[in-house]
């Protein structure tokens, strides 16, 4: 998917880019993988904020989205490639030889009328599933299981995968997307080939609107408040308060690191700083 810069008619278009949806061969999505999802503004269950600046943006509609790969050796074929506005991530809609429909990731290389499947028999190409004994040693894989059977939870968003590095006994060496090295169960699911949209990360909003659209709020600087608001507040004239980057909390941010000390035994080499 290219990325397309907008003509400067107003100074908001100036710089603005979006990605191309010429990729997309359905507007409307699947009803039955339909649910809604109502809007949370950021609050707990208690009705506070545990999560700032969030809030508004255009109503949005769940797609159900089949990490898991429900359906085992069973082939399916791709009918459509679709926008997701939940992620970064184009879906493709899959329908199976059954009759069922599911969504799954669209990963590059896949297009319209493509077989696949996931199956310990399939073959080591995009799109199909397998547990990781079955994959070769340095593919490029997505939609990781760190516990077999839960479904996939890690690279999972835009452009991204784990790199197959190597199998000792009845574990995976994983490379992950972080640079992490870890180990993972010989018998977890994982698809192979890299998530489609790379292009992603290269795209500039261009005007303060379209975080607005997509429930974004305003973010003001420790800096601009008073020292009552936050750490980094008041001084004379622009001042950083002599200390390390706070939260407004005091909780220390920008690089220091937040995992739990507890050591995990499935970790070779942690992720770079």
């Amino acid at each position: 998917m290219a990325v397309i810069s907008r003509r400067p008619v107003t100074s908001s278009l100036r710089g603005q880019q979006y990605i191309s949806s010429k990729d997309l061969t359905k507007k409307d999505p699947e009803k039955s993988l339909l649910k809604p999802l109502p809007k949370k503004a950021g609050r707990n269950a208690y009705g506070r904020i545990t999560v700032r600046h969030r809030g508004g943006g255009a109503k949005r509609k769940y797609r159900i989205i089949d990490f898991k790969r429900f359906y085992r050796d069973v082939p399916g074929t791709i009918k459509s490639i679709e926008y997701d506005p939940n992620r970064n991530v184009p879906i493709a809609l899959i329908v199976y030889k059954n009759g069922a429909k599911g969504y799954i990731l669209c990963p590059e290389g896949v297009f319209i009328g493509a077989e696949l499947l996931a199956s310990d028999t399939a073959e080591a190409k995009p799109g199909n599933s397998m547990a990781l004994k079955n994959i070769p040693v340095g593919f490029f894989i997505h939609n990781i299981e760190l516990f077999p059977g839960r479904g996939g939870v890690v690279s999972r968003s835009a452009g991204t995968s784990a790199q197959l590095m190597a199998k000792e006994g009845n574990y995976a060496i994983l490379k992950m997307p972080s640079s992490e090295v870890r180990k993972v169960s010989l018998d977890c699911f994982a698809t192979v080939g890299v998530l489609s949209n790379a292009d992603k990360k290269n795209i500039n909003l261009g005007k303060a609107g379209r975080a607005r659209h997509m429930g974004f709020r305003p973010s003001v600087r420790g800096m601009a408040m008073n020292p009552i608001d936050h750490p980094h507040g008041g001084g004379e004239g622009r001042s950083k308060s002599g200390s390390h980057p706070v939260t407004p909390w005091g909780k220390s941010c920008k690089g220091m690191r937040t995992r739990r000390k507890k050591k995990d035994s499935l970790i070779i080499k942690r992720r770079k700083k």
